[in-house]
């Protein structure tokens, strides 16, 4: 199979501010893989968390020296391909790429979209969570009515009806709580508020907030503590009167087990797990321990959306709105209707471009 490898820029139409900083624009990796004259394409998009961040830069070299090694091999053969990416040590996110692209070639082979083959029931995708990032009070308000088409920025974005505000500001509980207050406010329709604090508090803090923040109505608490502070969780675990979830904590499948015993669940984001592949078999690892399923994403196109959109009707919760905040997202997939990511009945992913790629 021939690989081809590109890059693409994306800009987001409201920067997003978390604990760990600010993004208003990424450089994203396109990987297509050609055979029998039927192409599949994957994303890889760049995120820092984790021992190593993946870069831009990073994900690309590692795909570019993967690529001969693969033109012998055809897409249909899985393993082989899954042990060559393990010998080269390759990055999750160039993974996914590859992965994801493998999944689009089968689908278009055999005529049929992913779901379809995996036999789901697209009924039962949830609506998606929009994401309101750290600000002030005031921005977040009009952030909000921004995504809820009342605000002074026009959104093509109809039916939204899940908010995630992100909290964790270095300000302090106090400018977190007038946050979210603020965004109550504008929108006292939305029943299903979630926040994710990517790691910014410490015990302490995540208990007193997961208590106030369970009297304002939020649903779930996602990643209060850092990433090494998993031993803390059991008493988060015990005394919050909110379901915890894992983001940064959990990778693939191999790190559940570990964390069974200490949260209500875990959030699979394609470029952490390494592809479709991973996190199907994270879904099966998560509910084998009795935990419930989120999706979440970085920076990610249409195309990646799309993707995990097809394994949506396994999820409880979801976070596939990345693409929706993008200006200039090059791919069109997956349809947003009635607050939900549905993916087509295109074969394979059903994503097509808006434009030429050039190979780098």
């Amino acid at each position: 199979m021939q690989i081809r490898i590109a890059t693409f820029t994306v800009h987001k139409r409201f920067a997003l501010t978390i604990s760990r900083g600010t993004t208003a624009q990424t450089t994203n990796v396109l990987v297509e893989i050609e055979h029998e004259g039927i192409t599949g394409k994957g994303e890889a998009s760049p995120f820092s968390v984790g021992e190593q961040p993946q870069t831009t830069e990073v994900l690309a070299r590692s795909l570019q020296k993967i690529a001969p090694f693969l033109k012998a091999l055809s897409p249909l053969e899985r393993q082989r391909i899954e042990k060559l990416m393990a010998e080269a040590n390759l990055p999750s996110g160039a993974r996914a790429a590859l992965d994801v692209a493998l999944h689009d070639w089968a689908g278009k082979r055999a005529g049929m979209p992913l779901w379809q083959l995996w036999g789901v029931d697209r009924d039962r995708i949830v609506p998606t969570s929009v994401t309101i990032g750290i600000s002030s009070p005031a921005e977040a308000q009009k952030r909000t009515l921004d995504w809820l088409g009342k605000g002074t920025v026009e959104t093509p974005w109809q039916g939204i009806q899940a908010l995630k505000i992100k909290l964790g500001n270095p300000a302090g509980v106090e400018a977190d709580q007038a946050m979210l207050i603020a965004v109550k406010d504008v929108a006292p329709h939305i029943r299903h508020l979630s926040v994710d604090a990517n790691g910014g508090w410490d015990l302490p803090t995540a208990l007193h907030m997961s208590e106030w923040l369970a009297e304002q109505g939020v649903t779930y608490l996602e990643q209060p503590l850092a990433k090494g502070q998993e031993g803390d969780l059991p008493e988060l675990y015990q005394r919050s009167p909110l379901p915890i979830f894992v983001d940064e904590s959990c990778f693939t499948s191999y790190d559940i087990l570990p964390l069974a015993d200490r949260v209500h669940g875990i959030n699979i984001k394609l470029m952490k797990a390494g592809g479709l592949t991973e996190a199907l078999r994270m879904i099966h690892t998560a509910r084998a321990c009795g935990l419930k399923v989120m999706f979440g994403c970085y920076s990610d196109s249409g195309l990646a959306n799309t993707a995990l959109a097809h394994l949506s009707p396994f999820a409880d919760h979801l976070d596939l709105d990345s693409h929706l905040n993008l200006v200039d997202d090059p791919f069109v997939g997956a349809i947003f209707q009635n607050g939900r990511v549905i993916p087509t009945e295109k074969p394979g992913l059903g994503v097509s471009s808006r434009t030429k790629f050039r190979a780098g």
